[in-house]
Parts: structure tokens; sequence; C-alpha cells
């Protein structure tokens, strides 16, 4: 079934143009701080929003989006709250489509089922369960239930062939290839392997491939969206908000921080 992610690709495709898509963690610095973020990233230009679902031990991230996690539980921020948070950013407008970054334990604790369907009924689009393998989800049927959330697929550059031919061909919505080993966090350089990575991958699915893990400029933006379908930038952005969240200018410090990112990544 057709969602606003297959939609907002659907598009980027006719126009020639990479996607853009930006993370946060959702209630950083706080859930209403949080909203108004949200929508300066769309203001911005981003195509897809990835909002974190705060969580306590968060291993796939580096320290900037730990932080992050650890302000969003500070501040009261839970699981249905960041349900609520999407139901009143839709209702408020936003157009983008909203992918759940998160890790099983606060879909477990929530319920799986319920989950699904209030996230859905909201207005998320998709969810990247990061350390939820595919042949997981497929082992155990309490895992096989998706209502309308697109099930986003990471691949490493340490899969295997086969590993990646598996993963491809029951993706959906996009994938996220993860451009190096090791936690979330900027890097000083973009790997050089992305190109061939993406490509094989390619040979294997339709499903655009969007490439993220360290990039935090324009120059690096451009770099990357070159190799795929999109680019995916996060732990820059959540240093802004990190720096200026008692600021008043908040909004318009991610904003203008986000818009040469979004501008480089289209301009491909």
């Amino acid at each position: 079934m057709s969602n606003r992610i297959d939609t907002l690709f659907e598009r980027l495709r006719e126009e020639g143009k990479k996607a853009f898509v930006a993370y946060v963690a959702a209630g950083d610095p706080d859930l209403s701080r949080c909203k108004t973020v949200v929508k300066a990233l769309e203001a911005a230009g981003a195509d897809l929003i990835e909002l974190g679902v705060p969580f306590s031990d968060p291993l796939a991230d580096g320290i900037v989006n730990q932080m992050a996690a650890q302000r969003a539980l500070d501040a009261g921020t839970t699981t249905a709250r960041v349900i609520e948070m999407i139901r009143q950013l839709r209702e408020e407008g936003l157009q983008a489509p909203i992918v759940l970054f998160t890790y099983l334990n606060p879909i477990y604790t929530y319920g799986f089922e319920q989950f699904h369907r209030d996230a859905s009924a909201a207005g998320a689009d998709g969810i990247l369960s990061l350390d939820m393998p595919p042949d997981e989800a497929t082992a155990h049927r309490e895992f096989d239930y998706h209502e309308g959330l697109k099930q986003i697929r990471l691949i490493a550059p340490t899969s295997s062939e086969e590993r990646i031919a598996s993963i491809a061909m029951a993706s959906e919505g996009f994938i996220y290839y993860v451009s190096r080993e090791g936690v979330t966090g900027e890097q000083s350089k973009v790997e050089s392997s992305i190109g061939g990575q993406v490509a094989e991958i390619k040979k294997h699915t339709d499903t655009p491939v969007v490439v993220g893990f360290g990039v935090s400029n324009p120059e690096q933006a451009k770099t990357v969206a070159a190799s795929g379908d999109g680019v995916v930038v996060g732990s820059a952005i959540v240093k802004i908000v990190a720096k200026e969240g008692k600021s008043a200018d908040l909004a318009q410090k991610v904003e203008d921080f986000v818009r040469p990112l979004v501008e480089a990544t289209h301009s491909v």
C-alpha cells in the first residue's frame, strides 16, 4: 500500500532530485520545542523526518544522540507522548513523511501491535527498528505486524552479499545504508566505498537507498547524495538542538543550518 514515503520518492524521482532526510530525537529538548524543531526542518526543505524514540540504552548511537535521548527522557518524554506529538504535528499541517527510529524495547513495552496501530493512526509512515533484524521479525509471529508503517531496513558495510540480497528484496519504503562501521556521529570525511556498496544493493531491489552515519556539511551531503537516492543528517542537527535548546531562536537556528544541506542534496 502506498504511503507518504512512496509518494515522496516517486516525486523526487520524477523531479530528478535526491532526498534529504533529517534526524532528531523526539522530545529533545522537550516535546513542545521539539515540535518547533520538526516544523523548522520541513520549512528548511527536509523531505523526510526521522524521529528517534528516546530509550535509556541506545547502543547504536554515538554520544551526541545518546545525550539527546537522555535530555528527552529527563524532560518527561515517553513513547506515548511521542505518538501524541506526531498527531499534533499532523493536525498542525506537517506534510513530510515521518519515520520512527527506535529500538525494540520501547515498542515491546508499549505493545507491539498497539504501537503500530497508534503510530500509524497518529500520522507516522514508517519504522526503523535498529535491533530487530528482518529474519528475527519473520521468525516470531508477534512481530509480523505492520499496520500501515513501512518497515525500513538497515544494511551495513560489513553485510555479506547474501545478506544484502535478502534484506534488499524484503525492503519497504527505503533502505538505510549505514556508510561506516560503529555508532552514529559526525565524521571528517566521506567513506570512498559508498558508491560501490549502493550499487551492490541496487542489484537486488528498486527500493530507494539513502545513506547516513556521519554527514555533517553541505559538501559531504552533496558527495553522498551523488551515490544514492538520498542522504541522512542526524548528529549534526542534534548538536544544534543541544547548543541552542534554551534559545528563543532554536527553530530558526535549526532551519538556517539545515537549509544549505538540503540545497546541496537537491543540487545533485
